[in-house]
């Protein structure tokens, strides 16, 4: 989930859901609230651990900030060098995801059709928005936090692309991430020369601030989310399907950056040095050449993958 939450287009709840364990998240997270507050004052830490499944969000947590640091550096290397590829194999993915979402859907009525459409019409809609420009304001990245956890509570929803709409994607999921791996490699070294690095200071600030809106937006969405998934829980799943669905075309593989130009024509770059990207150009793909083949590969690679993780899911259940 850490992994696939970094990659624009790409939900972390995805993978929650095939897995078999999207519920059991949503669940979970609504339980840390004021009653599981006041069992760990009145009862101790036991208790409250087990009110919380604290076994299960600490083992998913553990794994998710691991990928951050390890699997998500990886991704950053893979994706900068092999974008497109990367993209394809997300795109098959996707695509397996739908399929599979599809059928926990008991049947299609009247109902359930009209939320998936809301929901892949919201899809679409974000898919097509223009990105703001990148924005270091205090509040402007706290809201960010909040706004960035939608891809793990919501599947379909991807957290990063909506970041990447903010304009703050680079800031808080590139820069701000490995300011954080660098400091920790500095700190384990006995160097605190970073101390002085205004501008790692800043992007520990403002690492702090996000990750502060993502636990506060966790907690909100969890709770929102719980109750609908247990008073309506087909129109849940049906709106989710739609968001998959518009999803598609948020990861399509064949497109082009286009990089925020002044008006002199100039690419204009952010505080570490970075262009900022505008919007992505999406172009049809020639099947006749060998690279649409190439990608095709990497798509079924994608549907691959998934269809593990929901054969597993199935087991466990």
């Amino acid at each position: 989930m850490g992994a696939a939450n970094k990659v624009p287009g790409v939900s972390g709840g995805i993978v929650a859901f095939v897995a078999g364990f999207y519920e059991e998240l949503i669940y979970s997270l609504h339980k840390i609230n004021f009653k599981a507050i006041a069992i760990l004052f009145k009862y101790g830490w036991s208790p409250f651990f087990k009110y919380i499944n604290g076994r299960f969000l600490t083992l998913l947590f553990s794994g998710v900030i691991i990928s951050y640091f390890s699997v998500s550096l990886v991704l950053d290397y893979l994706i900068e060098q092999f974008e497109t590829q990367v993209l394809a194999v997300f795109f098959g993915m996707i695509i397996a995801s739908l399929y599979f979402v599809y059928y926990e859907l008991e049947k299609w009525n009247l109902k359930t059709i009209l939320f998936f459409l809301i929901g892949l019409i919201i899809g679409l809609l974000i898919m097509f928005s223009k990105p703001l420009t990148e924005n270091e304001g205090s509040l402007f990245v706290f809201f960010c936090g909040i706004i960035s956890v939608c891809g793990m509570t919501l599947p379909g929803l991807s957290g990063s692309f909506l970041l990447l709409l903010l304009g703050n994607y680079s800031l808080l999921l590139v820069d701000a991430v490995n300011a954080i791996y660098y400091t920790i490699g500095d700190i384990f070294d006995l160097n605190f020369g970073f101390l002085q690095d205004s501008s790692r200071m800043k992007l520990l600030q403002l690492s702090a601030i996000f990750t502060i809106g993502s636990i506060a937006g966790l907690i909100f969405f969890s709770n929102i989310l719980s109750y609908v998934l247990k008073n309506y829980h087909q129109i849940t799943i049906a709106t989710i399907v739609g968001f998959i669905g518009g999803s598609l075309g948020v990861i399509w593989p064949w497109r082009d950056k286009v990089y925020k130009q002044s008006e002199g024509g100039e690419i204009i770059y952010n505080s570490i040095g970075n262009p900022i990207i505008a919007y992505y150009d999406y172009i049809l793909p020639n099947i006749k050449s060998t690279n649409f083949w190439f990608l095709t590969l990497f798509i079924i690679l994608g549907v691959g993958i998934v269809t593990l993780l929901e054969r597993y899911g199935v087991k466990k259940k």
